[in-house]
């Protein structure tokens, strides 16, 4: 055996074991992203089985604002399916849109709710309105550091999917950039 044929051996095992190492390292980066998703599920999931309570609460005094109250429940239907999807699919940047959307949607409507409950002497005395709201702002805030954690973990995987030669290996594998969890109101 030549030396040149030694060399191109060497040379193409150290190029597959390079792709292999880049391959898993899109891996791991990929499922670091979908557990980063998890508290941010969890914190979902609470702020959905709250809307419920606060609705309920607030119906006592807004028979008249009933089509708002079927906004907010409709909205909440809505992230709640986009939740679903994201969970299942949390690197897919399709679901993770649909989501920021359903989201944002649902803090619009939850605005409006509690813009109207201000208004409304009796509903801002409500200690079990006001409870629910406090609790709604704590969930918020947890899942906010969870959206950040997320956020990183995005990051470091687009930065690593998108970078030359990784984004070859990326491009062969269909390794896609994921999307970032954006902030609601």
């Amino acid at each position: 055996m030549s030396v040149s044929s030694i060399t191109l051996i060497v040379a193409l095992a150290l190029l597959v074991f390079w792709a292999v190492g880049a391959y898993n390292r899109l891996v791991r980066l990929k499922n670091t992203i979908a557990n980063a998703f998890g508290p941010i599920d969890v914190q979902l999931k609470r702020r959905h089985d709250l809307i419920p309570n606060l609705v309920e609460a607030a119906q006592k005094n807004l028979q008249h604002e009933h089509d708002m109250l079927e906004a907010v429940i409709a909205a909440r239907s809505q992230a709640q399916a986009a939740s679903e999807v994201a969970r299942s699919h949390p690197t897919h940047a399709a679901a993770v849109a649909s989501l920021t959307a359903a989201e944002q949607a649902l803090d619009g409507s939850l605005g409006r709710l509690f813009a109207v409950a201000e208004a409304h002497p009796e509903l801002k005395a409500d200690a079990t309105l006001r409870e629910l709201s406090e609790e709604l702002t704590s969930t918020e805030n947890k899942a906010t550091f969870a959206r950040q954690a997320y956020n990183d973990s995005v990051l470091d995987y687009n930065n690593a999917q998108g970078q030359f030669p990784t984004v070859l290996i990326a491009h062969l594998f269909g390794f896609a950039p994921a999307a970032m969890l954006c902030a609601t109101e």
